[in-house]
């Protein structure tokens, strides 16, 4: 089971350090990954040595392109992928295809978010890394897709089995039985945010997690 925890803009420099340091001395860094502002990859990979992925990354070449965040410097950074289509950070199908092609070429994984099934099934034509399928209302919220609507889990599922592509899940993640809900209903993989980032304790959740394979 793979688990993502997405930092959005809540942490930033030293505080996503210390969260990270604590996934290491928890022995966790196989388990347990960052999604991280691209700001943040290098400082992570260089005091670490954990490879964390990024929120975002655009498809744009080398050259004259200002202002984007291109495949070749999160795998400079030591990015091991990156995030796409969040609900927060929707983007285009074209452009979906574009980056997923230019992040395959060199290597990137991409976990590529869908709060659609029927999106969910002209993403898994691009064949990425893995797939997240997330209820958009329910992010943030602290009611977990996996309580509320586990048929659509379900169905996701289906729409990947044969692929090589991980199925993960998100949007109100916040529990260790909602990961193991979600590992139930096929996931091999969780997004969650909230409950990590914004929390006082994030160590205790963390050790939870151990026990999850």
């Amino acid at each position: 089971m793979e688990i993502v925890v997405n930092l959005k803009t809540y942490k930033q420099g030293v505080q996503v350090f210390k969260l990270a340091k604590l996934i290491k001395k928890l022995n966790l860094e196989n388990k347990i990954f960052l999604a991280v502002q691209p700001t943040d990859i290098s400082l992570v990979k260089s005091l670490t040595k954990l490879r964390p992925y990024s929120q975002h990354v655009d498809f744009h070449d080398k050259g004259k392109n200002t202002g984007f965040i291109i495949p070749e410097a999160i795998k400079a950074s030591g990015a091991r992928g990156s995030l796409l289509n969040h609900s927060e950070h929707k983007i285009a199908f074209n452009d979906i295809k574009k980056t997923a092609n230019r992040c395959k070429k060199i290597g990137l994984d991409l976990i590529i978010c869908t709060d659609s099934l029927s999106e969910a099934k002209k993403i898994k034509s691009l064949k990425p890394y893995a797939i997240a399928y997330e209820n958009s209302k329910l992010i943030g919220t602290g009611k977990s897709v996996t309580r509320h609507y586990p048929e659509d889990i379900k169905e996701f599922v289906d729409i990947l089995k044969g692929t090589k592509i991980i199925p993960f899940c998100g949007a109100g993640i916040s529990s260790i039985e909602d990961i193991i809900e979600s590992k139930n209903l096929g996931c091999d993989g969780v997004l969650i945010s909230s409950e990590i980032t914004k929390s006082k304790n994030p160590a205790k959740l963390l050790k939870k997690m151990e026990s999850i394979k």
